[in-house]
């Protein structure tokens, strides 16, 4: 897809970080974008400040809450060319073993990571493919977990690897429906995205609270995960992202994976070591 002008853009999550700045970009291009989000406040602002055609409020962690924005999508665009299933959160899970980890964190996690993604495809890839129109699903993984996994956020990783492995077979499976409809995955990067995922665990739904209070996350910005992890590199801004995906999905690719020397040798070791049934690298 080279031109957006005129297309129909839906982000999940759209009303800050990631989402907000691949929002602004398209609307740089023409498209007609549709911010959904679960946080009403945040939404307004973001629709007002990039001059998006749309805000509308979603739970992704709910079914019928996602298909009601697909429905609302196409009732009122008559169209959505691409969609964004973007919508993510941290759970905050650092300094803390997997094995002591409250299953409210896990359900959150996967319920919003993961099948927030599930959702999405349930909801608009027939639409897509009815329609005839050109479309790509973009769904939003993390070198963490959906290419390999750091130790210190094992449900965040776990999520995030469900989500590579999604995309690797919608994409498959789009392919023998046809040439209009495709996959992407987007990997926000290089560095560590400047985002407030991290603050997720401060406005947690009821449903998933009651086993880790606010106060028990390691972190709440990504200034503190470097500082915490000392991984000591330099944050990476939601825009170089939004630039990064939209020039990736011009060229029609499915990795949207930016180059890294040290993420690009990471891979290639773990790569190498499975392919040895060699040990995980123990700094990983």
């Amino acid at each position: 897809m080279r031109d957006f002008a005129d297309k129909v853009a839906v982000i999940t999550g759209g009303a800050s970080g990631v989402g907000r700045a691949i929002g602004a970009r398209l609307v740089r291009e023409g498209a007609r974008v549709v911010l959904a989000d679960i946080n009403q406040q945040a939404l307004d602002e973001a629709v007002a400040a990039i001059g998006a055609a749309a805000g509308l409020t979603v739970d992704v962690t709910k079914e019928a809450s996602v298909d009601a924005l697909a429905a609302s999508v196409y009732g009122r665009f008559g169209a959505a060319h691409l969609v964004f299933n973007n919508a993510g959160v941290g759970l905050g899970e650092a300094k803390r073993e997997i094995w002591t980890l409250p299953l409210n964190d896990w359900r959150w996690g996967i319920d919003v990571n993961v099948l927030g993604v599930v959702h999405g495809i349930k909801a608009f890839v027939p639409r897509m493919l009815a329609s005839g129109d050109e479309g790509v699903v973009i769904n939003t993984s993390s070198s963490n977990g959906g290419l390999r996994s750091l130790p210190n956020t094992p449900i965040y990783a776990a999520t995030k690897a469900a989500v590579t492995s999604i995309s690797e077979v919608l994409y498959q499976q789009l392919l023998r429906a046809g040439d209009k409809v495709r996959a992407a995955v987007l990997f926000p990067g290089p560095n560590t995205v400047n985002t407030a995922i991290m603050a997720s665990n401060l406005v947690r739904p009821a449903d998933y609270v009651g086993d880790t209070p606010p106060d028990a996350v390691a972190y709440r910005t990504m200034q503190d995960l470097v500082k915490t992890t000392g991984l000591n590199i330099a944050l990476t801004e939601p825009e170089e992202v939004a630039d990064f995906a939209v020039e990736g999905l011009r060229a029609g690719r499915f990795w949207l994976l930016p180059e890294s020397e040290k993420g690009d040798e990471m891979l290639r070791l773990r790569t190498e070591n499975i392919l040895l049934r060699a040990d995980p690298q123990s700094a990983w």
